[in-house]
């Protein structure tokens, strides 16, 4: 009953949700940054290390994808392409990079499992392992 005594229509009333602050350029910019160092090390990686982490990699890259889209929202295409032209030019530059280097691995990953694949079945057609020679083995 004293909750009854502590309603006021004023209170009642739910206030305007507060609002997100509009992003800022220098906020753009840093997230951009990030992506472009991110790309860079994954380039990087992908050529000189064979243990490269691609799964936690593309976990970070989503993380910033998530960020660059939060920090454009209610920004227009035109402001956004006005101000940080040079900044996407550039990491247009190290996602095509970046691209290269993606495609070369996979490249490289299906050649070894194409050479995998013929070893397997050059093993299999000697004869050694054959269904024809496990049934002889059984009627013998």
């Amino acid at each position: 009953m004293q909750e009854a005594a502590l309603y006021t229509p004023e209170l009642s009333r739910s206030a305007p949700a507060a609002q997100a602050p509009a992003p800022r350029p220098a906020a753009l910019s840093a997230i951009i940054g990030r992506i472009e160092e991110a790309i860079e090390q994954e380039t990087a990686a992908i050529r000189s290390d064979p243990d490269f982490d691609v799964k936690g990699s593309n976990a970070r890259k989503s993380r910033h994808l998530y960020e660059l889209n939060r920090a454009m929202k209610g920004l227009s295409q035109t402001d956004v392409l006005r101000e940080h032209h040079e900044a996407l030019v550039r990491l247009r530059g190290k996602l095509t990079e970046n691209e290269k280097a993606l495609r070369a691995h996979l490249s490289a990953v299906a050649e070894v499992a194409s050479l995998i694949r013929d070893a397997i079945q050059r093993a299999d057609a000697d004869g050694t392992y054959s269904a024809h020679e496990f049934g002889a083995g059984r009627a013998a």
